[in-house]
């Protein structure tokens, strides 16, 4: 588990973190995401004592990450994938990290197979492309077996497969019982990967919660040969009914549920019920629109 409580951070007369508060719990992914300049990096350096807070605590697994015996099994940390001596192998990297713990050498292989860098384990990393770089970051993360893993931008410079891998790696973390916190540009990775959300702008929490009552539904596109029929049946107050085809209807103030329960009571014939949600970019975009540090001209 990941706890920040109260947490402030300025930089001279910047304010970076302003009283800021969250729980990445065990069982789930956390989204933690903000536009450039809201505080995400400075708020994970925090989390691992790269950085102290003027004010507030940070605690993994209930304790500061200081007083860790042990860091690297409980807490796995991805922030900067290049942070590695371009002339050290894959695997000379990970068997340095792993001595500092007593780690075997089969520990290293192991994760090594896992990031699909067995076959270039005795390359030299800065030989490796970008998205080689991220997998022997994942690989430094789960080295140590941790309870908590910390993840900034994962899938950057991924390939598709790639991408899918980590999307299974982490769902599959987290169905352990980890505590899994990613933070990643990439909505529709996070909408995908993500239970819970952290959203932040300008050093302030902005949202805490699901990904499903983040994303909001804008109502129902409804499929039928009898769309009259089905207009009348579902007619209430608060219910708005509007054609976009012969056959289409969209309908706001019922539930999928509600409208596909009205049809079959009547034995209207329904050919496409499906829910329209503002996606998580959209909601993204809405929440932070005035908490952008850096926005380009339109």
């Amino acid at each position: 588990m990941i706890q920040v409580r109260e947490v402030t951070k300025r930089y001279g007369a910047k304010t970076v973190v302003d009283h800021l508060s969250f729980t990445a719990k065990p069982g789930q992914v956390t989204g933690f995401l903000g536009p450039n300049g809201a505080g995400k990096s400075t708020t994970m350096r925090m989390i691992v004592g790269l950085d102290r807070p003027n004010s507030g605590d940070v605690l993994v697994n209930g304790k500061p990450y200081a007083s860790a015996k042990a860091p690297l099994h409980e807490i796995g940390v991805l922030l900067e994938a290049k942070a590695v001596h371009p002339g050290r192998t894959a695997v000379s990297h990970l068997l340095a990290m792993a001595r500092t713990h007593g780690i075997p050498r089969s520990r290293v292989n192991e994760v090594l197979d896992l990031a699909g860098l067995g076959a270039v384990a005795h390359k030299r990393v800065g030989a490796f492309s970008l998205g080689m770089g991220q997998r022997l970051g994942i690989a430094a993360a789960l080295l140590g077996d941790p309870a908590v893993v910390m993840l900034d931008e994962p899938v950057n410079g991924l390939d598709p497969e790639g991408v899918l891998w980590v999307r299974n790696l982490l769902s599959g973390l987290a169905a352990e019982g980890r505590t899994v916190m990613l933070s990643s540009h990439l909505m529709s990775e996070v909408s995908l990967i993500a239970d819970q959300l952290v959203i932040v702008g300008r050093g302030k929490l902005l949202a805490d919660t699901s990904v499903a009552d983040f994303v909001t539904s804008e109502g129902v596109r409804v499929v039928t040969a009898a769309p009259d029929a089905l207009r009348t049946v579902i007619n209430a107050p608060g219910v708005t009914v509007t054609s976009t085809g012969a056959e289409e209807l969209f309908v706001t103030g019922a539930s999928a549920r509600e409208i596909g329960l009205a049809a079959a009571t009547r034995g209207i014939p329904l050919f496409e019920l499906t829910p329209q949600n503002t996606s998580l970019e959209e909601a993204f975009m809405n929440l932070t629109r005035h908490a952008v540090e850096y926005e380009a001209a339109r």
